[in-house]
């Protein structure tokens, strides 16, 4: 599981002990969870080293992913947007998860035809890249999977994700907006019940 948009050192470490794979800080400038990097570096210092840190990025140049990355220690880049795989690997040298917002067949076929190393199906909001709370169709994702594994974001909460997990079966999901009290404050016993679902 990874738990995304977190602002709070406090927080990204109650989400490490619960036991996600990853913790997200977000780069994006129209995000409310929007961290700079100095903030970014307290949030992810705080976590075990076996945990991932990622940075999620919208429409990001090689040399903001670049700055981002080492001024906080990133493991990995989450792109969204226009950001070019290829490139956001070269300017890193960390693993790349490409954001595909779900519209049908052909979100599947744009995993299958990417080179990043993961890849993140979320729901398509016209003008949004993520932490809308908006599932996407699940039994058209069932249907029509990609080849590769996969990522399932978009609307999870503790009392949907089990659903989710058993319709989908996607390698891991990401939530953020889901297990909130407010936008970037995450609530320890969301996440617990959220990861409980998860294994359940």
């Amino acid at each position: 599981m990874k738990v995304c948009g977190l602002t709070v050192p406090r927080e990204a470490a109650a989400c490490a002990e619960l036991g996600a794979w990853a913790v997200g800080v977000v780069f994006a400038p129209e995000s409310p969870r929007r961290v700079d990097v100095a903030t970014a570096a307290g949030v992810l210092a705080v976590l075990p080293p076996e945990v991932r840190r990622v940075g999620v990025f919208v429409d990001a140049t090689p040399e903001e992913l670049a700055a981002a990355a080492a001024g906080c220690g990133l493991t990995h880049v989450q792109v969204h947007g226009a950001t070019d795989v290829a490139a956001a690997r070269r300017a890193t040298g960390l693993p790349v998860i490409l954001g595909i917002p779900y519209d049908g067949a052909g979100a599947s076929a744009r995993a299958d035809a990417s080179d990043a190393d993961l890849v993140l199906f979320d729901a398509a909001v016209p003008g949004r890249h993520g932490g809308t709370g908006t599932t996407l169709d699940w039994d058209a994702l069932a249907a029509g999977r990609p080849r590769r594994a996969f990522g399932l974001a978009g609307g999870l909460t503790p009392s949907n994700v089990g659903d989710a997990v058993r319709r989908v079966q996607p390698s891991f999901v990401d939530v953020s907006s889901g297990v909130e009290s407010a936008p970037g404050r995450k609530d320890p016993d969301l996440v617990r019940r959220f990861m409980e679902a998860v294994r359940g």
